[in-house]
């Protein structure tokens, strides 16, 4: 029998020419490995800069031009190479940092010794290198694949790599380059994040002869500080975990840090800089309902991890990786930064940049008169609301909701009611809703008293900031820093240093003077700044963290329907609320299928006074069913879950925008939102609060 490939290539008929094996040329091989790792010109840096940092570099510099495509310069002062180990290193698969049993173990940047390989197979390239303690230099250069011997060269200790007309040899591979500008924007992001993995090393960087960055050798913090922005910088949150031999640190901003892209996420694996999805999955989770969706966070993480648990050697351009245990760095991420953020939670507010503010209708609360309701619109019946205490809530007659069919809470261990009243009774020992809290039925509405903490208002009385005198309009003197007068604390006219430290850091969004479209709080902060809150937003966030904390120390507590709801949903959302009734259940929420499209709801939770039971199962419906649809490495853990609920259970249960309140429930609510973890943002991660200094006003009217 003839050899298959040594057979004659003849034909019969119309049948083609067969084609025979063949081994490729040697350069056309190192053009083909090139496309593999050499994509684009920053792929070529990131190679460069590589070397250069596994070489001991203590300085480098980077330079570009036309993006990198018509030339990139790398020089460096690490140990530098001697005539033999240049040829060698211009050879595929040559080098000095991988051992026949060390590929599990590897703790350079590069390993593969294909990188110089495949760049002087697709440009021009050129090396001078001059080992330390050499007094002369020695330069290889290398055009389209073709190797041109070493001679010596002028050149300090280091090496000097230039790469010129890249991709001239492989016209096909530069037609799918992008312009100059974006092909340097990508560059420009290679090289930021290379320079956080090494802040010890000096890094200058520059683009068409303009210097973009000069870096000293610094400490990460200050490292990370210049590459994400002195604004970032402001709010670093320094975060450091351990799990399972695993060491996770870096710095991570706040919730009212955030970015359009995930270009202000850098993350490195045992010094790498890498683009991982487990870990860009993890730090999503982790801010999920502390930014609005479609924003992203910034961070700057390093993950140190055993060698022999993470392989590198997925993709040539080493930027991709894969985890022996991925559920045990997620955990790691997901609970780190967890951690910081509840230890950094406060109201962090955001600094407004408005181009235009139109008027507004604004409503000043009576200071000792009871609320009255906002005339109807034309053709509009009047609404009739409470008189008293309340948010304004309109009265319901029984069996008008499922909360006005409510039975009273269930009682504590202690036979407190939610807010520290006997369970049932309402606050002087009358029946539920005598203490005017604008509900005629069972359940009560929401007071101003619901704001506050435990001992805050044991009396009953509702209490502005110490030191601020509603009547009068601002701070008294007896709160006031020496220097300021009342006179000038109402003008506005307050300087910053007559402003009381103590007094600003205990009451950072000081008093409300008024009310915006019956939706937004204008307060003033003693210093004089102002102060915008959205009242939905903020009580979310109140709500989501009580109930939150309740759930933790499971005393949540349900409350009964006198007629239980019926709510008709899907099929597929009632296999899945049903499926997790024993964590509703946690969260006060009783249920159970009532034929196959719908279920019954006996009790909710007491605090929510939830008057929309088919709009909170519906959406709670929705959002399980989408987790349970969702990718594996995004589906969120079972705390996940719970916070999800929590998130949708107190968006139901808030204060509605077009509520109309009263000056002390907006000083309460004000209080509380002080002493609530991560109340700048809203469960969605929307800001809760704005905060306009004198400058920021200035700007606004052009006086700056």
């Amino acid at each position: 029998m003839s050899d298959p490939v040594s057979s004659s290539s003849e034909t019969t008929g119309t049948l083609p020419l067969r084609p025979t094996l063949r081994r490729l040329p040697e350069v056309l091989v190192n053009r083909i490995a090139a496309g593999e790792v050499i994509e684009r010109p920053a792929a070529a840096l990131k190679e460069l800069v590589e070397n250069a940092i596994d070489a001991g570099a203590k300085r480098l510099d980077v330079s570009l031009q036309n993006g990198g495509i018509d030339q990139i310069i790398v020089t460096d002062d690490g140990n530098g190479m001697f005539p033999d180990e240049l040829t060698l290193a211009v050879e595929r698969h040559c080098t000095s940092k991988l051992q026949d049993e060390s590929l599990v173990h590897i703790r350079t940047l590069g390993f593969r010794g294909e990188a110089l390989p495949s760049i002087g197979a697709a440009a021009r390239l050129s090396i001078t290198s001059r080992p330390r303690g050499e007094t002369g230099a020695w330069k290889i250069r290398v055009e389209g694949g073709r190797i041109f011997p070493p001679e010596p060269s002028a050149g300090a200790p280091g090496t000097s790599v230039v790469v010129e007309d890249l991709f001239f040899a492989t016209p096909a591979r530069r037609k799918f380059l992008k312009s100059a500008r974006v092909e340097g924007r990508h560059a420009e992001s290679v090289i930021r994040r290379l320079a956080l993995a090494v802040p010890d090393t000096a890094f200058r960087f520059s683009m068409d002869d303009r210097v973009v960055f000069d870096l000293p050798a610094q400490d990460m913090a200050a490292r990370a500080a210049a590459l994400l922005g002195a604004n970032e910088a402001d709010g670093f949150l320094k975060i450091h975990g351990e799990r399972d031999g695993m060491t996770l640190s870096g710095f991570a901003c706040g919730p009212s840090v955030h970015r359009a892209t995930a270009a202000g996420q850098f993350m490195l694996v045992n010094g790498r800089p890498v683009v991982d999805p487990v870990l860009k999955t993890a730090v999503r989770v982790a801010y999920r309902r502390v930014i609005e969706h479609g924003r992203h966070p910034v961070v700057a993480l390093m993950l140190t991890i055993p060698p022999d648990r993470v392989d590198v050697n997925v993709h040539p351009a080493k930027t991709e990786l894969r985890f022996a245990d991925e559920a045990s760095v997620r955990s790691l991420v997901i609970g780190t930064l967890g951690r910081a953020l509840e230890a950094g939670a406060g109201s962090v507010g955001v600094r407004p940049s408005f181009s235009a503010v139109r008027p507004g209708r604004i409503w000043y609360p009576p200071e000792n008169t009871p609320q009255q309701p906002a005339p109807p619109a034309p053709g509009q019946r009047p609404m009739p609301y409470a008189t008293q205490g309340s948010f304004a809530e309109p009265r319901l007659g029984l069996g008008d909701t499922p909360s006005a069919r409510m039975l009273p809470p269930l009682p504590s261990s202690d036979g407190t009611g939610l807010y520290g009243t006997e369970a049932g009774l309402g606050a002087e020992g009358g029946p539920p809703g005598s203490d005017g809290s604008g509900s005629g039925g069972f359940g009560g509405g929401l007071n101003a008293s619901a704001f506050l903490s435990d001992g805050q208002a044991q009396d009953g009385q509702v209490r502005a900031p110490s030191g601020y005198a509603p009547g009068a309009g601002g701070w008294d003197a007896g709160s006031m820093a020496p220097g300021a007068s009342a006179e000038s604390y109402a003008a506005g006219t307050v300087p910053p240093s007559a402003v009381s430290a103590q007094q600003a850091a205990a009451h950072p969004l000081g008093a409300a003077v008024a009310q915006v479209l019956d939706t937004y709080i204008i307060a003033v902060a003693a210093d004089g700044s102002l102060v915008l809150v959205d009242q939905h937003a903020a009580h979310e966030r109140l709500t989501h963290e009580r109930l939150r904390e309740q759930f933790l120390s499971g005393s949540i507590r349900g409350q009964r329907l006198l007629v239980p709801d019926v709510v008709e949903l899907p099929r597929g959302q009632v296999d899945v609320l049903v499926s997790r009734q024993e964590m509703l259940a946690k969260l006060g929420i009783e249920l159970e299928a009532f034929g196959g499209t719908a279920v019954l709801v006996r009790a909710l939770p007491a605090m929510l006074n939830t008057t929309d039971a088919i709009g909170l199962l519906r959406d709670l419906a929705e959002e399980l069913e989408a987790d349970d649809a969702g990718v594996p490495d995004e589906m969120p853990s079972l705390d996940g879950r719970l916070d999800a609920v929590i998130a949708r259970m107190a968006c139901h249960g808030s204060i509605r925008a077009g509520r109309r309140l009263s000056r002390e429930e907006m000083d309460a609510l004000l209080r509380q939102m002080e002493a609530t973890p991560r109340a700048g943002t809203c469960s969605h991660g929307r800001p809760t609060w704005l905060k306009m200094t004198k400058n920021d006003l200035e700007k606004l009217f052009g006086r700056r």
